[in-house]
């Protein structure tokens, strides 16, 4: 926290913590700050203070078998040394989570969960152990407290992960490829937890330490980074990459959403069984006209897309019967140079190419944009893979 301090972090409130928005430079607004983070992020490399994200460790014989049934996709053939993307349904089929889950070995695994539901999923875990499957043989502890945990993202991330790793770890594409983990030593001998995983959609790695070396590592960093162009960014910029990438985050698991809701449908396997799979088939979550996640662009960048915000057909009245959705997240993209935003749009999959209204009568705002793809930027995911 001292260190944030003296960078000139901004905070804001996340959860039970306090996290950098955006580091201030002189007099620069957190729009300036921002669009200036997430530009050096997606051109040179960045560090983010990433410690807040809750972080279960999983042990036992049945481990694997516990995450086949809390998660909609398959566990049980995870890899050694692979994380993988999970999601996490409420018995009623609605999206509770999502996360990374890295496999470490045959009977550790390490969840990530989202900053806000930290407690709430490892409650969640607790009562699926202690209540529904007390047979199982799994142990599980929240260990968020105990590490601290920095992404560093960017062209350049890899040159910097390679100058602090022990001599005798290899963090090639070819041997530490995209979703690899690997418990390593640092700096000569610290131990530490190295994962390729990206939020930003660039060549990323995220790095846990114990606690007590945070501060020094994130000098350090700053250090031997400055030949590669290395600043702090805060959680505005991260927010505005994810949204170029269609990831989803709170505004998105908002309690109503479905797997389907966010094109995740497929991710919900009927092969198994898991925690919500069933109510998730109810035909009222199924509708072909149901919500969809669609990216939106206005047809003029230099127009402001508001969270909030309505979708009505272009020729509608803007009334609750032609309501057809709304905006969850927006923002400006500096890489696109135009104002972006992600939504929930009814048939939305079936509409990309088309012009709708996004109304605020709150704000008495309307701006017409058009539907796309939600991933803007590198929809293949070859940088995340470089």
């Amino acid at each position: 926290h001292e260190w944030h301090e003296k960078n000139n972090a901004v905070f804001v409130d996340a959860g039970a913590w306090k996290r950098p928005r955006y580091y201030k430079q002189g007099s620069e607004t957190l729009f300036e700050a921002s669009k200036r983070e997430a530009k050096n992020v997606r051109e040179n490399v960045g560090i983010c203070d990433v410690t807040t994200l809750g972080k279960i460790d999983i042990k036992g014989p049945d481990a694997a078998e516990f995450l086949n049934r809390v998660y909609t996709n398959a566990w049980m053939k995870l890899p050694v040394g692979k994380a993988r993307y999970g999601l996490m349904l409420r018995e009623d089929g609605i999206v509770m989570d999502d996360g990374t889950t890295a496999r470490m070995s045959e009977n550790h695994f390490i969840m990530t969960t989202t900053t806000v539901n930290a407690e709430s999923v490892y409650r969640h875990l607790e009562f699926c152990h202690q209540c529904l499957w007390p047979e199982m043989d799994v142990h599980l502890i929240s260990t968020t407290d105990a590490w601290a945990q920095i992404a560093i993202a960017g062209p350049n991330s890899r040159k910097i992960v390679s100058k602090i790793v022990d001599k005798q770890f290899d963090v090639s594409n070819k041997n530490f490829p995209f979703m690899a983990c690997k418990e390593i030593t640092i700096c000569g001998g610290v131990l530490a937890r190295l994962f390729r995983i990206s939020f930003s959609g660039e060549l990323a790695y995220e790095l846990s330490i114990p606690t007590q070396y945070a501060s020094s590592l994130v000098s350090y960093l700053m250090e031997i980074g400055k030949d590669e162009n290395i600043i702090p960014y805060g959680t505005e910029a991260l927010g505005v990459m994810r949204i170029e990438k269609g990831h989803a985050a709170g505004a998105e698991l908002n309690g109503t959403i479905s797997a389907q809701n966010l094109n995740m449908g497929k991710m919900v396997s009927n092969k198994k069984d898991s925690i919500g799979m069933v109510l998730s088939k109810r035909e009222g979550l199924n509708t072909l006209d149901g919500l969809r996640l669609v990216g939106l662009k206005p047809i003029k960048a230099n127009h402001q897309l508001v969270s909030g915000s309505h979708l009505f057909n272009s020729s509608d009245t803007i009334t609750p019967i032609n309501d057809l959705g709304y905006i969850t997240s927006s923002c400006y993209s500096p890489t696109l140079k135009s104002s972006i935003a992600l939504g929930f749009l009814k048939n939305g999959n079936s509409r990309h190419g088309d012009y709708l209204k996004a109304s605020n009568p709150i704000l008495k705002t309307e701006v017409i944009a058009e539907v796309c793809n939600p991933i803007f930027v590198d929809p293949n995911g070859d940088r995340l893979r470089e």
